[in-house]
């Protein structure tokens, strides 16, 4: 299965988060607080630099970086346009940001922010930002390390890792935007699961740290490997995956422990994620 995959673009420093934008680029991290704009063509920009390690990434409306810094401890929200960073969100009064690691959008405009925690320490937790600002925790169920996260095609759960468990776990949004109760979705035992991302058919692709493997998981919760690189050289600590392209037809594939971004056409599309004007 490994010789489907190319080299889509090299030269990164250690890879972790991705997001597709609406300009049709890439963004992506480095271990150095690099922020990288990546095209189709493989080409490489690096548009800002923060010192730090960059976890995962996300882009609004206005195709702005909020890029997830986990030696500041803060989302920091980066304008491809001039290079210029500011604060996005450090957490609340009664709970500062630990670890942040992924955060998504909703079609509103909310961000949910996953906050690891400690490893074992079993206390991470989901923020929940809203576009004016307030925030809270939304739900402290998912502590196994949550990490990677994303919203169901019908926008009605969040789906968050649980690097420690391991597995992915399902928590319902509800009609008032509160969190439901934590649902087992997949467990992934012998593994460290880090990123998620969703085809429109509602498969779950999960990118494993560790081992070197990403897994197809069915909506009904039945998991298959996709690929597994017992050498590491293809998929090296693969921390997150993200369909990319005008019809979401490539998944994209970051490895931390190498320099690259693998690419994959597997004839499935990649569900929308959701690209909101933020103040």
């Amino acid at each position: 299965m490994l010789d489907i995959f190319r080299t889509l673009a090299d030269g990164l420093d250690h890879p972790e988060g991705l997001a597709w934008a609406p300009n049709g680029k890439i963004y992506t991290g480095g271990t150095n607080g690099q922020i990288y704009e990546v095209s189709l063509a493989g080409d490489v920009r690096e548009i800002a630099r923060t010192g730090g390690l960059i976890l995962g990434i996300a882009v609004d409306g206005a195709g702005r970086v909020y890029a997830c810094h986990s030696t500041q401890q803060r989302v920091i929200r980066v304008d491809p346009a001039d290079g210029s960073v500011e604060t996005f969100f450090a957490g609340t009064p009664d709970r500062p940001v630990q670890a942040p690691n992924w955060a998504v959008f909703d079609a509103g405009g909310t961000m949910y922010l996953t906050d690891s925690g400690g490893w074992e320490a079993d206390d991470g937790v989901v923020f929940r930002i809203r576009p004016d600002g307030s925030a809270s925790v939304w739900t402290d169920e998912p502590r196994c390390f949550a990490n990677g996260a994303a919203l169901s095609p019908d926008g009605s759960a969040l789906y968050v890792v649980e690097s420690t468990a391991p597995g992915v776990c399902r928590i319902p949004i509800q009609a008032d935007g509160s969190a439901g109760a934590r649902e087992l979705f997949v467990e992934l035992p012998g593994t460290v699961p880090d990123g998620i991302a969703f085809g429109a058919d509602g498969t779950l692709f999960v990118a494993c740290y560790r081992p070197d493997r990403i897994y197809a998981v069915s909506p009904d919760g039945s998991a298959s490997v996709l690929a597994d690189d017992p050498r590491g050289v293809v998929l090296a600590a693969p921390t997150n995956v993200a369909f990319v392209g005008a019809a979401l037809e490539t998944l994209v594939v970051a490895s931390l422990g190498r320099w690259h971004l693998a690419a994959v056409d597997l004839g499935i599309k990649g569900a929308p994620l959701n690209y909101p004007m933020v103040p």
